[in-house]
């Protein structure tokens, strides 16, 4: 099995490492990744600036080939299938294992889930991995990785079931506990209570940081949110169509009048 690994918190991140260390020895592994930081990028990829790829040593791992890429972590995932690795037939795409989940609404500002939702636009099995805590411990990424390994090599990974969608998987806090358990689930909903801080530059010009808090809102019992704040592991399939099909006919109706 081929496997290509990105994530939206860089290739040096703790999570990266701990997911391609605990799947090294069921597939061979690629990793395309951001060479900084991209978090809440989004599906941005970029059209005007080149792309700049440099090939590293991942973490003196000999058996992983390994690229560090300038753009986003939709970037990678195009660029690595595509270009990078276009002579490799990829089997399997990971994202992750993101530092903080990406539960609810959050998932349409994640680099972590779009690079996977890219990886299914480009009609490969993929898998975008989060941890709801900031991961100071490597131990606790270990975890997470190591149940992820299980998991692709289980039967599931290789039915119909993944090919045909894109898997959100967000891990509770592992700090002094484990996962209850798998649960299937679909988006919850997230909110903030978004704070924009004004300053001054030296010049006198104005300019913001954006901070706040996410809200606290009722989740219906199955959705992801409850889950994983239940202790248990969240898997949510996803896709790209954001049609409104109960809409649809409705408008169809009111503009043909």
């Amino acid at each position: 099995m081929n496997i290509l690994v990105t994530n939206d918190d860089g290739i040096y991140s703790k999570g990266i490492y701990e997911l391609c260390n605990a799947i090294k020895d069921i597939a061979k592994v690629y990793v395309v990744a951001p060479d900084a930081e991209k978090s809440a990028v989004g599906h941005a990829i970029t059209m005007h600036n080149p792309l700049k790829i440099k090939k590293i040593n991942f973490h003196g791992i000999d058996s992983i080939e390994a690229y560090a890429v300038s753009g986003t972590p939709a970037d990678c995932v195009k660029l690595g299938i595509e270009a990078i690795l276009r002579d490799v037939d990829i089997d399997l795409v990971l994202s992750g294992i993101n530092n903080g989940s990406n539960l609810g609404s959050d998932v349409i500002y994640s680099g972590t889930v779009s690079a996977a939702l890219e990886a299914y636009m480009l009609e490969k099995a993929s898998i975008a991995i989060s941890y709801d805590a900031n991961g100071d411990s490597s131990h606790e990424y270990k975890i997470a990785a190591d149940y992820i390994a299980e998991f692709i090599t289980g039967n599931y990974i290789e039915s119909s079931e993944l090919k045909s969608s894109v898997l959100n998987i967000n891990f509770p806090n592992l700090h002094m506990r484990n996962p209850l358990g798998y649960k299937t689930t679909r988006l919850g909903i997230r909110r903030y209570e978004n704070s924009f801080e004004e300053r001054k530059d030296p010049r006198g010009n104005t300019y913001y940081w954006m901070g706040g808090s996410i809200k606290k809102m009722h989740q219906e019992p199955d959705s992801d949110i409850s889950a994983v704040e239940e202790g248990y592991i969240s898997i949510t399939p996803l896709q790209f169509d954001l049609t409104n099909y109960e809409k649809l006919k409705g408008i169809s109706k009111a503009i043909t009048k």
